[in-house]
């Protein structure tokens, strides 16, 4: 698979569906923290676009904290009209940057499942494709998920995918969909009802602790 054009079709879908969206929906809560659906599209595109405001100053109002002031350029991002955000997603879906530790396979990832934290708030099914569903678990289970999956998560379980051949780890059961799977390993408690097996009791006190 070239996963970086797979990069830039996910985002270009991204952009189909803010572009489609009205207001209301946009201000809909996502499955991402405090974010709404509109400034998960504004921390997708902070990743690849020049930032509204300088990065040092947005550190430093921020007290060096790299977690908040990512989530302030999200929503800093978010603050253009959803036309403007939806055409420059489009513009930089061919962009090349590589994000550091976590690479194209953890770009893949973050667009995939924020995707759906924008979609399924909505109702509004997207089925993402499984070739790139199991680029997104075998980088989620190799240990190098940063910001993602953390270790002690994931640890001491089995999971298998039950619509590709895919499995990985020796432990009690989690098992079901590829996208249920990898929203699980996320942190998306709403997944955990599409999943079946030993596991998934485990997985879900983890996520809830």
């Amino acid at each position: 698979m070239d996963i970086r054009a797979a990069i830039a079709d996910e985002r270009r879908r991204i952009a189909d569906l803010v572009g489609s969206l009205d207001p209301r929906q946009l201000d809909t809560p996502s499955l991402c923290g405090e974010w709404t659906v509109k400034e998960v599209a504004g921390h997708l595109l902070a990743a690849v676009s020049k930032p509204p405001v300088p990065v040092p100053k947005l550190l430093v109002s921020s007290g060096f904290r790299l977690h908040r002031a990512n989530a302030r350029l999200a929503v800093l991002t978010a603050e253009r009209p959803a036309a403007e955000l939806a055409q420059m997603l489009r513009d930089n879906a061919d962009n090349p940057f590589r994000p550091p530790l976590v690479g194209y396979p953890g770009q893949l990832t973050d667009l995939q499942v924020h995707g759906q934290d924008m979609r399924r708030p909505l109702g509004l099914p997207h089925g993402l494709r499984l070739d790139r569903l199991k680029v997104s678990l075998e980088f989620l289970t190799a240990g190098r998920a940063y910001g993602f999956a953390p270790g002690r998560r994931l640890r001491d379980l089995r999971f298998e995918a039950s619509d590709l051949d895919w499995f990985s780890g020796v432990g009690p059961l989690v098992a079901g969909p590829a996208e249920a799977l990898m929203l699980a390993m996320c942190g998306r408690t709403v997944a955990l009802g599409e999943l079946d097996g030993p596991g998934v009791g485990i997985l879900a006190k983890r996520l809830r602790a």
